[in-house]
């Protein structure tokens, strides 16, 4: 995946000086997670980082905090499912249809790392962090092309769920626990939560050669 996002030249001139930085004060105070347990936490950031991998591009998943980022998300409204229509008939049907679950997102990654934690070691006999990362990605992509049943959870849903909020840990506002030290806008050369664009309106395709700047004023 990250081989499509490409790089960018800022990354390589200036982003890795930064990015020293940020990770120095992650290794001074890293972060304890609140909702997820050790093991529950080793298993995000194990199977965020095959995911969404460091390459040449730039930081992967546990670099750039995405488990954190979702031990954060499970301390939320969105977590709890408050905005969600959760009545039943709960019927599985066509994609178009939407989620069909009756578990709101805590609910769904306790009860799917569960499941993926005893599928790992029904086939493996070891935990999923525990595993090399072939045996890892030969898991996750069983519960992509929905070979794995997850207890009550499908694996593909179950995978869709995870996939989706770790691109949205390496890529969201560094204000909500990812993407850290910007270094998932560096990598796009995404501007962030700059006010003003005049100058580089019209001007698709250019290099935009300021780095980014987050919604709280860190910038990269």
């Amino acid at each position: 995946m990250k081989g499509l996002l490409g790089t960018t030249s800022f990354w390589v001139a200036s982003g890795n000086a930064h990015w020293a930085e940020a990770l120095a004060a992650e290794a001074a105070q890293p972060y304890r997670p609140v909702f997820f347990d050790v093991a529950e936490y080793q298993f995000l950031e194990s199977a965020c980082e095959r995911l969404f991998p460091a390459d040449h591009n730039g930081p992967g998943a546990r670099a750039l905090g995405v488990a954190e980022f979702l031990d954060r998300q499970m301390q939320t409204p969105y977590a709890l499912g408050e905005n969600w229509y959760m009545s039943g008939p709960f019927e599985q049907g066509p994609a178009n249809l939407g989620y069909q679950l009756p578990f709101v997102p805590k609910d769904l990654y306790r009860k799917g790392i569960a499941g993926v934690e005893h599928y790992a070691r029904q086939q493996y006999g070891k935990g999923f962090a525990a595993l090399s990362a072939l045996q890892q990605d030969e898991i996750l992509t069983a519960l992509e092309g929905g070979s794995v049943q997850l207890g009550d959870i499908p694996g593909r849903v179950f995978f869709e769920q995870l996939r989706t909020n770790t691109l949205e840990g390496a890529f969201a506002d560094p204000l909500y626990g990812g993407n850290r030290g910007l270094g998932g806008w560096v990598m796009l050369g995404f501007p962030g939560a700059r006010a003003d664009f005049m100058d580089w309106v019209n001007q698709e395709g250019a290099y935009y050669p300021i780095g980014p700047v987050s919604i709280s004023g860190e910038t990269a």
